[in-house]
């Protein structure tokens, strides 16, 4: 495969707004798509990213803005033939064998990777000689996803990849998508399962509204509202937590009390001189999730 620098990013959308009539799909996003890293672009039904992924493509222009990839104009024949796609849904010949699937696609990538390869890498060796239709969905979804890595791409967009996967599928995708950047790919990943993005990329974007609101490595994502997450068994009543200084929230599950913290240490010093009685404690740090609901709640 051949590489890029670190510093040059593979796709690049600079100050791009789209709308489709009244509707403002982007407004003025900027975004860097780097090789060897996987970025996830995360937000809300509607939010754009089906717009962003569309810009770089080449299959919707701007109107305003740059659009840039691999050094050239999205969409043109030596960009694709240098990228990689997976939407969320794709219509394929449903009496083609799988076997022959993968080398008519592979034949229009000039250096396409051997069909055993990408069979093995996407878990289909066993499924080379059957016919397309006759797959499962997980099995569908994995050949398309063997589609959008069989022209050894430098660029790959990954659209909700493992929707309709199973655990162990899902874990296999991921060990390749880990695979593709250890070798220098540059992958755009778009998910609703938050522990997908955290367990595999290394930046993050968040669209709400078709606007930018937050982008960072996943640690940096995670830690802006620098939150935990106290889970104890007590007797002591909600209302009086939630006035406790450094408590953002706090719920009642049962005998299980669940408090949001802005800082741990001290409200858990309080929980305990509270209530001698407390047992089943547990902390952790807010996770991806929780600061992705944050910043879609607050932007909206």
């Amino acid at each position: 495969m051949a590489s890029q620098s670190q510093e040059t990013p593979a796709a690049v959308l600079s100050g791009v707004s789209k709308r489709y009539g009244e509707r403002l799909a982007l407004e003025q996003v900027t975004l860097r798509i780097v090789p060897g890293q996987v970025t996830a672009l995360l937000g809300p039904n509607g939010a754009g990213k089906t717009t962003a992924i569309s810009l770089l493509l080449g299959l919707v222009a701007p109107q305003s803005g740059e659009v840039q990839v691999l050094g050239g104009a999205a969409g043109s024949l030596a960009v694709r033939r240098r990228t990689g796609v997976m939407l969320q849904s794709a219509v394929l010949p449903d009496t083609l064998r799988v076997g022959e699937l993968l080398r008519l696609v592979g034949s229009y990538y000039p250096r396409p990777r051997p069909l055993a390869e990408v069979a093995a890498l996407a878990g289909l060796s066993a499924q080379l000689a059957t016919p397309y239709a006759k797959l499962s969905g997980g099995q569908q979804r994995r050949v398309q996803f063997a589609l959008a890595i069989c022209g050894n791409p430098q660029l790959l967009f990954l659209d909700e990849p493992t929707t309709g996967l199973d655990v162990e599928a899902r874990e296999s995708l991921w060990r390749v998508v880990r695979e593709l950047t250890g070798r220098g790919c540059a992958i755009l990943l778009t998910t609703h399962y938050l522990e997908e993005a955290e367990a595999l990329a290394q930046r993050v974007a968040v669209l709400v509204r078709g606007r930018l609101v937050s982008e960072g490595t996943v640690d940096e994502i995670r830690t802006r509202g620098v939150r935990s997450r106290i889970r104890c068994v007590s007797t002591l009543g909600v209302e009086e937590i939630r006035r406790w200084p450094g408590v953002l929230g706090a719920a009642r599950e049962e005998c299980w009390l669940d408090i949001e913290t802005s800082s741990a240490e001290p409200v858990v010093r309080r929980l305990l001189a509270a209530d001698p009685n407390l047992s089943g404690l547990e902390v952790r740090r807010a996770g991806l999730a929780e600061e992705f609901a944050r910043i879609t709640r607050k932007a909206a």
